[in-house]
């Protein structure tokens, strides 16, 4: 009888590099989109209350390239779930994790020792998940804060809130092909755009989002690829 062929193993796609860039001081300010003119694009993605869709775009940053920043709520158990796939790729920085709070509350009807502690608890998680110091970004829930959260966040460290200039508006459920017009509306240059990790419906549509980046030029950035900051030189 004929041998056996050995199966070849599929290598393991290596991760891009990050874009050369000209780094800018992380804003101490809430900002909605990219300094300066050019072709980047922070891909934001928050919260994680489904588990698959946080290992959906986990694989398909994997397979395509594409660098995204997650802003984890720190008490959904898809960030523990997920390390497997998450690990590697926040390690290589293709990934960043960002401070999206423990609980996802309106920083803004807490006081200032409860900003502190929403912030601290993900801080600690995100530090003992993926071995990393996720500050100075952050993203106030709903997008709410004020200058006493500012300050209270500033605090221990998280300086820079970071909002969005579009969305694709699926932190609830919405069909497919409204996330595709929301993405031909809003993946523009410069721009941060919010996506969520909640509903499978942008899993199935990665394909049409990736071909708008590809037909725009445009450059897939984390936060940190654009801006640096004491804990990220």
């Amino acid at each position: 009888p004929s041998p056996t062929p050995t199966p070849t193993p599929t290598p393991t796609p290596t991760p891009p590099p990050a874009p050369a860039l000209a780094k800018l001081p992380a804003p101490h300010e809430a900002f909605t989109g990219l300094p300066g003119e050019g072709n980047l694009l922070a891909w934001t993605v928050d919260d994680g209350t489904d588990s698959s869709v946080v290992r959906a775009y986990a694989q398909f940053a994997h397979e395509t390239g594409t660098r995204l920043t997650l802003f984890a709520t720190a008490s959904y158990p898809a960030w523990a779930e997920n390390v497997d796939v998450l690990a590697p790729l926040v390690a290589s920085g293709q990934v960043q994790i960002g401070n999206h709070t423990w609980s996802h509350p309106d920083l803004t009807s807490l006081s200032d020792r409860g900003i502190v502690d929403e912030l601290q608890r993900t801080h600690d998680r995100i530090g003992e998940l993926f071995g990393i110091d996720a500050r100075p970004f952050y993203r106030p829930p709903f997008g709410f804060h004020d200058r006493r959260v500012r300050a209270a966040a500033a605090s221990i460290g998280y300086t820079a809130p970071a909002l969005w200039y579009g969305s694709l508006a699926d932190s609830g459920l919405i069909p497919a092909e409204e996330i595709v017009r929301l993405g031909h509306e809003w993946l523009l240059p410069q721009h941060v755009v919010i996506g969520h990790l909640n509903h499978p419906p942008v899993t199935t549509v990665f394909p049409q989002l990736t071909r708008i980046i590809a037909e725009r030029g445009l450059v897939t950035v984390t936060l940190n690829d654009v801006f640096t900051s004491e804990h990220h030189p």
